[in-house]
């Protein structure tokens, strides 16, 4: 193969994938950093209402409704993608026709490079393993995506219940403090914010509220938030104080950030065993013996003319 083809095939596959990096950021990220910050400082409202729509619901789409009949799922399996993508910070579902189809085209795409680059006759194994990799490339970065955001959401939990605590205690309903919890929070912990205004979304739409702490939980997958959920659902049952439900809630998930801190502080040692054995150590070997092993060599082997 000439280096004119090799040169087109990347020139394609360059242009492919920026093609498709910018169709993904325009479907799939609806909300930039830049754009909330803007949103916080310009419009931000003084009576506590939240920050943006939230949809409960997406509007129909013709282009959406023609590809997802050529995805072979069924309508189970793409509830539950729909359910893994929601955790992950997609709830669309044009993310759920995006993904589906990536997984359908990528390892498509690749085999075909692989058998283009190195041929009918010696690239099948390639094909089939870059293949493989692009099925698998779509979930893993699902995966990745979501434990960086469940982290994200624990890791805001504890301010937000501070701030429902004063809320709360200050006079305010639950539903307000709510919103002006996803008002403040919007900037430092965006993703958190998101779930606080949906839940106050789903409530002035008419849904109960322990339903919309419950659909919390599940879009969330996170167990402090489940414990929350657990504990709004006692004190709602039992009339006991909101307030002080939230305070020990606060503290019980403030304890477990510092314990999970101190924890992964405490890992750093082991850690760091493998790059000081492998990069480290042989260079300062070489430094401190070296030399020492070449005036031997010249002492004992004075024919090597070292």
């Amino acid at each position: 193969m000439t280096p004119a083809v090799l040169i087109a095939i990347g020139g394609i596959f360059v242009l492919v994938a920026v093609v498709t990096a910018t169709m993904a950021s325009r479907w799939l990220i609806d909300d930039t950093a830049t754009h909330r910050r803007l949103r916080a400082v310009v419009g931000a409202s003084a009576s506590g209402m939240v920050n943006g729509p939230a949809a409960l619901a997406d509007a129909p789409d013709p282009m959406l409704a023609r590809l997802t009949r050529l995805i072979p799922k069924s309508p189970k399996d793409m509830s539950r993608l729909q359910r893994r993508l929601t955790r992950a910070g997609y709830p669309a579902y044009k993310a759920v026709v995006v993904f589906a189809l990536s997984e359908m085209l990528l390892p498509v795409v690749l085999g075909l490079a692989a058998l283009t680059i190195f041929g009918f006759r010696n690239g099948v194994l390639p094909a089939l393993f870059v293949g493989a990799l692009g099925y698998a490339a779509p979930g893993l970065y699902l995966g990745r995506k979501t434990g960086m955001r469940q982290k994200a959401i624990q890791n805001g939990l504890p301010d937000a219940l501070d701030l429902l605590t004063v809320c709360v205690e200050a006079g305010s309903a639950l539903d307000q403090a709510l919103a002006k919890a996803s008002e403040e929070l919007h900037i430092a912990h965006p993703a958190l914010a998101d779930e606080l205004r949906m839940i106050v979304t789903e409530t002035r739409a008419g849904k109960a509220r322990l339903e919309a702490f419950r659909n919390f939980s599940q879009r969330t997958g996170v167990e402090d938030v489940r414990t929350l959920v657990s504990m709004l659902s006692q004190t709602d049952r039992f009339g006991t104080s909101v307030s002080d439900a939230l305070r020990v809630q606060a503290e019980t998930s403030r304890t477990k950030r510092r314990q999970h801190a101190e924890e992964r502080a405490n890992k750093v040692g082991v850690k760091l065993v493998f790059p000081l054995v492998l990069c480290l150590f042989p260079a300062l070997y070489v430094v401190c013996f070296g030399p020492v092993v070449v005036k031997i060599a010249r002492a004992f082997f004075p024919e090597l003319e070292l």
